[in-house]
């Protein structure tokens, strides 16, 4: 990915935890890695192609004296997702917050916090078996859309499929969504759990009916075996209702766990 780097950018802020500090403020300065596709702005030497490197330290200066944070650490995470927010083209984002005049009493240079955010490609699966099943899903959908940090939501059809797992219950109505964001994967699994609760999904039975399921299939390359959070979904190899929406969306997308695409899974089912 090209980059747009700013460094030692000065800005004045009323951040930190002593009473003065937020009082008098004092100067910060920002190193920023932006990264981003430039080649279209450079073939067509056209700066509506490209992310505006000044109106970014304009805004991040704006930013910076407009709100105040206890800490570096929530200064420099709110102003990364604020960036990431307002400059479309930018996908990921390096930021370093550096605080020169920090009230430590000794001799120092600067102290400084350094975090990396970014747009991230998320695969979901998505379920239904109970009351209007549709209108379960296309309110689920609505709202993924409707969430700031979630962008990019595109939907594969729904197809109807018997229940898995042995648990007598109604067909289901079973797709995939594919969305970047900008949570990270427990934050997004909690955002999913409280969108089933706005349902009424009730967690009884295993593999039970609900109103509303939403699982994590693939998170860029994310992998974990928590039990709360199994990425990628451990049992998708097994579910043509998973697979098959889901090649829709993205017939090459590799699991990394098991080195086969989404296509060639489902082609052996």
């Amino acid at each position: 990915m090209d980059e747009i780097r700013i460094e030692n950018l000065e800005v004045y802020g009323a951040h930190g935890v002593l009473p003065e500090e937020t009082r008098n403020g004092q100067m910060f300065m920002i190193n920023a890695v932006l990264y981003t596709g430039l080649r279209p702005a450079g073939m067509a030497d056209d700066l509506a192609l490209s992310t505006h490197y000044g109106h970014v330290c304009q805004f991040m200066n704006q930013y910076m004296r407009e709100h105040t944070f206890l800490l570096i650490e929530a200064a420099a995470e709110h102003l990364a997702r604020e960036v990431l927010l307002k400059f479309p083209l930018v996908q990921n984002l390096a930021l370093e917050l550096k605080k020169p005049h920090a009230p430590i009493g000794l001799p120092f240079s600067c102290v400084s916090v350094k975090i990396e955010r970014g747009w991230k490609r998320v695969y979901l699966g998505i379920g239904s078996n109970m009351g209007d099943k549709q209108a379960f899903l296309d309110g689920a959908v609505r709202k993924l859309k409707k969430n700031p940090e979630i962008k990019d939501v595109k939907c594969s059809g729904f197809i109807r499929t018997a229940p898995y797992g042995g648990v007598e219950q109604d067909d289901f109505l079973n797709g995939a969504v594919e969305l970047r964001t900008l949570l990270p994967p427990y934050e997004l699994l909690e955002f999913l759990h409280q969108l089933e609760g706005e349902a009424g999904r009730e967690r009884k039975v295993r593999w039970g009916p609900r109103t509303l399921d939403l699982d994590i299939l693939f998170y860029e390359d994310f992998v974990s075996g928590d039990p709360v959070l199994t990425v990628p979904h451990p049992d998708m190899a097994n579910r043509e209702f998973v697979l098959k929406p889901l090649d829709e969306l993205c017939p090459w997308q590799l699991n990394p766990v098991n080195g086969k695409t989404v296509r060639q899974m489902l082609m052996e089912l």
